[in-house]
């Protein structure tokens, strides 16, 4: 659905992006995560034909963005950050002046219209002003819009921006039925685990470089050197006791004592553990809990573009 090749902008001697290569197929939801100014909405203008690349290639279904754009523009559905909202128009009047633009007319646009605020839960605002909105209602009713012509690909750009708590559980909720309809959607944002939640896909961008893009497992995964286990016992007094049980065992490179818990850092290269609670059980130890520490696509963002976060 998605395809770009060493995809390259260039500003004078600066780069916005430098070899953006994406594979996306149909239903992917992909999360496009990097701090301000790192190439993401770069990339998605030159997917949508609003920009053209210094060069290297973008396809959408197919089509190119140098020969094909005005087919490329009927498949897909651009969502930037900010957008303007006639005020003069009530919501029901704002969907139907762009269905018209699209050349959706009577009846069907009508029906489109209707479905759309069905789909994204406006209908009970549909002859409330559009400037009356709040800033998660006029989010919906953009992406309401974006979707009027029934586009195969999306491109939202920060829709979680700005959004309160309430608002963002619904609107992510809206990308993971986006997800289901079998759209390729391309999102991005800096609220990281607002992402993790939603894709299946995530691209870390720092610089105009990907610098990463693989499932968001994968992803976190790949920024851990150690694999850390955390582990509880029935009995309080045991924590020692494992402690002392693992300090010498040939996986494990330390141990963390903790307030109820602890940690064991694997060695380097260890991610195969099956044996470790089997051999605590037989050595007496009553196993509470037994699980693998987790690393939260925060912090796995943060190490993969140079920030600050622990590595273990």
């Amino acid at each position: 659905m998605i395809k770009t090749v060493d995809l390259t902008k260039k500003y004078g001697d600066a780069f916005a992006i430098k070899g953006i290569d994406l594979d996306l197929q149909a239903g992917d939801l992909f999360g496009f995560i990097g701090p301000n100014g790192a190439g993401k909405t770069t990339t998605m203008r030159i997917i949508a034909t609003l920009l053209e690349p210094t060069w290297g290639e973008a396809y959408v279904c197919g089509h190119s963005v140098h020969t094909q754009p005005k087919e490329i523009r009927r498949l897909v559905g651009y969502m930037p950050d900010f957008f303007g909202v006639y005020d003069d128009m009530t919501v029901v009047e704002y969907l139907e002046f762009f269905a018209a633009a699209y050349r959706i007319n009577g009846q069907k646009r009508t029906d489109r219209v209707d479905e759309m605020l069905d789909v994204v839960d406006l209908e009970f605002k549909r002859d409330a002003y559009a400037n009356t909105l709040s800033r998660g209602q006029t989010q919906r009713l953009g992406l309401a819009r974006t979707l009027l012509h029934d586009p195969q690909v999306l491109l939202l750009d920060e829709p979680l921006s700005g959004l309160d708590p309430r608002a963002r559980i619904e609107m992510r909720n809206l990308l993971r039925k986006l997800g289901e309809m079998g759209k390729t959607v391309i999102v991005s944002s800096h609220i990281l685990p607002e992402l993790a939640d939603v894709c299946n896909k995530v691209g870390i961008i720092d610089r105009g470089e990907l610098k990463q893009n693989a499932k968001v497992t994968e992803v976190i995964r790949m920024v851990r050197e150690h694999t850390v286990l955390v582990i509880q016992t029935a009995e309080r007094e045991q924590m020692d006791e494992v402690a002392k049980l693992l300090q010498g065992h040939e996986k494990v490179q330390a141990t963390e004592p903790g307030d109820d818990a602890i940690r064991i850092i694997l060695k380097a290269g260890v991610d195969e553990y099956s044996d470790l609670p089997k051999w605590l059980i037989e050595n007496g130890i009553n196993l509470k809990r037994f699980s693998e520490e987790e690393l939260d696509l925060e912090s796995a963002f943060m190490a993969l573009t140079q920030g600050t976060s622990r590595r273990m």
